[in-house]
């Protein structure tokens, strides 16, 4: 949405379903959902560079184009925009007790739109996002080979020097380019399916269902490992960065706040955007995993806790990545500089040492001054070395996982670990983000009596990871990497703003804010300032509020030519309502607030035979 990058706590209780209230209505007493699960905790991280999961939590503040002054904006919005719409689809997961299509259509029938938009919002992302674990897996296969295979340009066809096209960029951007993705000149020439790239996709896709083939329970588990582990990788990737030779020039240049940037309107679109899409906001696989929650959960605290971890992963590792960045930039103006002074000593025959990198720009003013037509005939190949500027075009996107790392890797001592440690953490935060993403899509399924009582939950999830697995090979075509900056740039970013903006709208203004305060004190003893939290929607529930009969029931509107009763059950904190249409009459159960008084009806023995039989429950 997240990992922009976020990690997110969900409590399971050792129940055999999601909790239904001990309060509830005696119809639903029976009702269980089969998925069993024990208490742990899932930790679930969301977005990447500029994709939506977990890898954006550790390289979100580093792939930003406004590096050094993005980090006040960042912290600003991450105040301002993402703890409290976190906080909000974790309240609405855990108090609706369904995924995204059953949260919002029970709130209001005709929001369920807002839910499936979230699911094709996620089917989108699922279908390109794998595609990065694909190449991670391709990376790693390719990192228990001494040299890497990145490390150096292959021989041309004679065996008489290196490939033109290798020698022209770098080793690394080769690897990258044409031996990975074997990209296209264009997206016009599709080209065929890249093999390799086509089994590892499909590998990726066989460990996510094998993931989630034993449901939740069995997803968390798995997601420990792939939250835990990158934070010990990036801990040695710290320690050794650290002592990388420039490491202190990539943290300075980070650090170093250009307060011009902070009136550019785009540096903060791009922090409120990466907040946004860092704690996977918009995306249903928030709300459906807090819809196993306890009712009691306490889930402002968990969007604290979230929104503070996600934000301090990101910051220690943007700290990691611009040490490998300051690495980079010296070594490639080093190499620069010498180059440099290799030229100048050979075309002008100087002696060896008169010219270091300290004189250089002396020198080479006295060089065109006094020999200008032999400096003049030499300046094309003369470069303006500047460190600032290596630094300022540093890749960014897939480039910064693929290319400025890998290009680190092979100057380091034993490049192999860690080009071992890297991809593995890597694969597990991509593992770790299609976990999430696809729960965002089976929830809703599952949830769905239709498609559950004719489907085991196996079959759903294998038929979801075939169909993303079969669509996901447009992707490693030839012109796949094409299909992919497309998705990634327009699959996942307006949709999510509008989602995330009727939902809030929803909530405050049809579901009702202080209805919606009432069921936040009832789970977790405390009402949230709203006020403060969100001005501009108000604090008022309209003519549904505490005047006359309260919109308790979700959906309690009054429908075209029908009409509402509720009715009450004497000595019992349930209560129901009946809503008579030209279809017929129905019956649905709500949870009574004890703050409200209600008109006491008796309810016939006839009534209850109907409400058993009514297909429209609600918790």
């Amino acid at each position: 949405m997240c990992i922009g990058s976020y990690a997110m706590i969900v409590n399971f209780d050792n129940v055999p379903g999601k909790v239904l209230s001990q309060n509830s209505c005696p119809a639903l007493a029976a009702y269980r959902l089969s998925l069993k699960t024990s208490r742990y905790a899932l930790l679930r991280r969301v977005s990447s560079w500029t994709y939506p999961d977990s890898l954006g939590t550790f390289f979100g503040v580093s792939s930003s184009p406004n590096k050094g002054g993005f980090l006040i904006p960042y912290l600003i919005m991450l105040i301002a925009e993402g703890m409290p719409l976190l906080y909000l689809e974790l309240a609405v997961g855990q108090r609706m007790r369904q995924g995204s299509i059953g949260a919002w259509k029970i709130i209001s029938p005709y929001l369920c739109g807002v839910g499936v938009a979230s699911v094709v919002v996620s089917f989108f992302l699922s279908m390109y996002y794998n595609v990065i674990n694909a190449w991670a897996f391709w990376y790693l296969f390719h990192s228990f080979q001494d040299p890497l295979p990145w490390a150096t340009c292959p021989l041309n066809s004679n065996r008489t020097g290196y490939v033109e096209e290798c020698e022209k960029t770098s080793s690394t951007q080769y690897f990258w380019y044409r031996q990975t993705l074997n990209i296209s000149p264009s997206l016009e020439a599709s080209g065929s399916v890249q093999w390799e790239q086509a089994l590892c996709l499909t590998l990726a896709w066989l460990v996510v269902y094998l993931c989630i083939l034993r449901g939740t329970a069995s997803t968390g588990k798995v997601v420990y490992v792939t939250a835990s582990l990158p934070y010990c990788v990036l801990i040695i990737y710290l320690i050794r960065g650290l002592t990388l030779h420039g490491a202190v020039n990539g943290l300075v240049y980070m650090f170093t706040p250009k307060l011009e940037q902070l009136s550019n309107p785009k540096t903060w679109i791009s922090a409120a955007t990466q907040i946004f899409f860092s704690l996977g906001l918009g995306f249903g696989s928030l709300i459906a995993f807090a819809s196993y929650n306890e009712p009691s959960n306490n889930c402002q605290r968990h969007a604290i806790i979230v929104s503070l971890i996600n934000s301090t992963t990101s910051i220690f590792a943007s700290i990691v990545t611009f040490s490998i960045y300051g690495f980079k930039a010296t070594f490639n103006y080093e190499s620069c500089i010498n180059k440099v002074i290799l030229l100048l000593l050979n075309a002008f025959d100087l002696e060896e040492g008169s010219l270091t990198a300290d004189n250089l720009n002396e020198m080479k003013d006295y060089l065109m001054t006094t020999y200008p037509q032999e400096y003049a005939q030499l300046a094309p190949q003369i470069k303006n070395c500047s460190l600032e500027a290596e630094l300022d075009t540093a890749v960014q996107g897939t480039g910064l996982a693929f290319i400025v790392y890998s290009e680190a890797i092979k100057n380091m001592e034993v490049p192999q670990l860690y080009s071992v440690l890297y991809f593995f953490m890597l694969l597990m935060l991509g593992i770790g983000s299609m976990l999430g993403n696809t729960a965002a899509i089976l929830t809703p399924l599952t949830d769905s009596k239709v498609i559950a009582s004719r489907f085991p939950k196996e079959v759903i999830s294998g038929v979801v990871c075939f169909m993303n697995c079969i669509i996901g090979l447009i992707f490693t075509m030839e012109a796949g990497n094409y299909w992919f900056d497309i998705f990634n740039d327009y699959a996942a970013t307006l949709s999510l703003l509008l989602i995330v903006l009727v939902e809030t709208i929803a909530v405050c203004y049809i579901y009702g804010i202080r209805r919606f305060e009432k069921d936040l004190y009832t789970m977790i003893g405390r009402k949230p300032n709203w006020n403060v939290a969100i001005p501009s929607m108000g604090c008022h529930t309209g003519a549904a509020g505490d005047q006359g009969l309260p919109r308790l029931c979700p959906g309690c509107d009054r429908a075209a030519g029908g009409s509402i009763h509720h009715v009450h059950t004497p000595g019992s904190t349930s209560d129901f309502y009946k809503e008579e249409t030209e279809e017929g009459t129905s019956f649905n159960c709500c949870m009574k607030a004890d703050s409200w008084t209600w008109e006491d009806l008796t309810l016939v023995t006839s009534d209850w035979a109907l409400l058993e039989d009514s297909s429209n429950h609600y918790l």
